[in-house]
């Protein structure tokens, strides 16, 4: 990660609806122009930077609240790796502990999904 990602990242808060812009490395879905390196303008409240070998911000672009603790978002992660600009659109449009509810939510969906994977998997062998 760039130290001018960085000195960015430093300035979002967990809760912050932000602006990311970065350029995509495959086509988007309305046209196919075949082309690479989109420019991208993504909005989203920031949950955080994830991401064990490739780190990545994850914006929260849509949640679907089932109960007070639990629900599901849309969301889009952003390779840290490329030339991105943050900039806050309006800090803590959530609250810290909504903001960290969809963050766990975030979480365990991808366990499940993962260990769903794996039983599957076992399943076919």
């Amino acid at each position: 990660m760039n130290k001018q990602v960085l000195k960015q990242i430093k300035n979002v808060k967990l809760g912050d609806l932000t602006r990311v812009e970065w350029f995509d490395a495959s086509v988007g879905k309305s046209l196919d122009s075949g082309a690479i390196d989109i420019p991208v303008r993504s909005w989203g409240i920031y949950l955080g930077v994830l991401g064990e070998k490739n780190k990545h911000i994850i914006l929260a672009q849509n949640s679907f609240r089932y109960t007070d603790q639990i629900f599901d978002i849309d969301y889009t992660a952003i390779p840290l790796n490329w030339p991105i600009t943050i900039k806050v659109v309006i800090p803590a449009e959530v609250t810290v502990e909504e903001a960290q509810t969809l963050l766990q939510s975030f979480l365990t969906g991808h366990k499940r999904r993962f260990k769903r994977r794996t039983c599957n998997h076992e399943r076919l062998h």
